[in-house]
């Protein structure tokens, strides 16, 4: 018979013949032959091939074959010889197709490049929650918006880090009656990327604006805009939330009496070793640090309590660079970015430079305000937002002392680029346009950190986050 599996060079000039049927499950492994069989073997190949080039001598076969006008011909022991080999290099090749079978079922094929993409909404006119789309980061391809769960303004969303579960800041002054806004969790369907409901629970201050989970995945933090406060809740092992365990209250005030009155949270997430948790308060021109317990979801204030931003700069939200050691906070008000450098033993922070997220020549004009940082997983880019100005600043990082030089500003295609994503590959970043309803997808340039339009852009109601999760991956 032919061998199904065998190359077409093979199937053109042979019939293998077997005495037994070789199975394709389980695989097929083959013995190395005893010496004396090696040897056997290699000195019947040595006299084939000397026979076929005529090299056998006078008294050899092929001398008396040329003698009788005969072509030569392989001896029965060359021929046997042949075929033995022949079906061991099969066999080799099944072999190692059956190994390559076995090594993708077990989960050792390239990991895909599909995720989910969620995003957070101003609820009203064309947004009723959180809405999500599907995203290739192979090729960039975003495809069109759906509804994944209806929800009252979640203008912030986390995602839990066994990507189970979805946390949602419910931006409101009321709930259940009280002046507080909520935070809600959901159930994420890895294969369809909608939202189940799982419960809600008060974010202990008006207009909550930030939520993140800590690395355990056992804490939800929120940071409260119209209450000027920061609140812990321990997370389930159901993923939906408990009671909150601490609630933390800002006071003071800065020197912009319109905006900086009083405290306003805005910002909150915890360190790579997960010991303390930093907050921006743009009313306090402070990033406040906190000792982060996550067995029992406690914040402390930290000794040094604080690290403060020029006045009148309004914090607002705050990347760390992948290795931990730098962080960059960018400010609402002045349109700026501050480098630090931060100490991860006594979660302190100390200013190293401070740029503008403007173009040089670019005057800071009333409407102008900053919102999203993000830095770029290699660690060689960071990223920021400017609405009014509506573009993405980009920033060159230097790899050991952590400070910037400017690269570029990009126009985001759109108005109010309130929030952006880098998807986790790096590849490409989504920017979400407010006022203009739309998602605007750029490539990255992986040497110079630039960013150039794809083409792609889709609609959402009033974008205001943009978070990922692959897709497929189960709890």
């Amino acid at each position: 018979m032919k061998f199904a599996c065998a190359p077409a060079w093979i199937l053109g000039s042979f019939d293998v013949e077997f005495e037994k049927t070789v199975a394709l499950a389980p695989p097929a492994r083959t013995k190395p032959l005893p010496p004396s069989r090696r040897a056997s073997v290699s000195a019947s190949l040595r006299r084939d091939r000397a026979e076929a080039r005529g090299e056998g001598g006078k008294g050899s076969a092929t001398a008396r074959r040329r003698q009788r006008g005969e072509g030569p011909a392989l001896s029965p022991t060359g021929g046997r010889t042949v075929r033995s080999l022949l079906a061991m290099v099969i066999l080799a090749g099944v072999a190692r197709l059956q190994m390559g079978w076995t090594a993708h079922a077990a989960g050792t094929a390239p990991s895909s490049r599909e995720f989910f993409v969620y995003f957070g909404t101003y609820t009203g006119g064309k947004s009723k929650g959180i809405y999500v789309s599907r995203f290739d980061s192979a090729s960039g391809r975003l495809g069109a918006s759906e509804l994944a769960a209806e929800t009252v303004s979640p203008s912030f969303l986390a995602i839990h880090p066994n990507h189970g579960f979805l946390y949602a800041a419910n931006e409101s002054g009321d709930f259940a009656g009280k002046k507080s806004g909520a935070v809600s969790a959901f159930i994420i369907d890895s294969h369809s990327g909608k939202l189940t409901p799982l419960n809600q629970q008060p974010s202990g201050g008006d207009g909550p604006c930030h939520v993140a989970v800590d690395k355990t995945g056992k804490t939800l933090l929120v940071a409260n805009y119209g209450g000027g406060s920061v609140e812990a809740l321990p997370i389930k092992s159901d993923g939906s939330l408990d009671a909150p365990t601490t609630f933390i209250q800002h006071r003071g005030s800065s020197v912009d009496k319109q905006r900086q009155e009083g405290p306003h949270g805005h910002f909150i997430t915890t360190d790579a070793a997960n010991r303390f948790a930093l907050a921006c308060d743009l009313g306090l021109d402070k990033v406040v640090v906190y000792k982060f317990d996550p067995a029992n979801s406690s914040l402390v204030v930290n000794d040094p309590p604080s690290a403060s931003v020029a006045p009148g700069s309004g914090p607002r939200h705050l990347a760390f660079h992948p290795g931990g050691r730098f962080a960059y906070v960018i400010n609402e008000m002045k349109c700026t970015m501050t480098a630090f450098s931060y100490d991860p033993e006594r979660g302190e922070l100390n200013e190293m430079q401070n740029l503008s997220t403007l173009p040089d020549g670019e005057t800071l004009k009333p409407n102008y305000s900053t919102a999203e940082v993000e830095a770029h997983p290699s660690g060689k880019f960071l990223y920021g937002s400017n609405r009014g100005h509506d573009s993405i600043v980009v920033f060159a990082t230097d790899p050991t002392a952590g400070k910037l030089s400017y690269v570029e500003n990009v126009s985001t295609q759109g108005k109010t680029p309130r929030s952006f994503g880098i998807d986790p590959t790096g590849n490409y970043l989504l920017a979400a346009n407010q006022d203009s309803g739309n998602i605007v997808v750029f490539r990255i340039d992986q040497k110079t950190g630039r960013l150039a339009s794809t083409g792609t852009s889709i609609e959402v109601g009033n974008p205001v986050c943009v978070v990922f999760v692959p897709i497929g991956k189960e709890k």
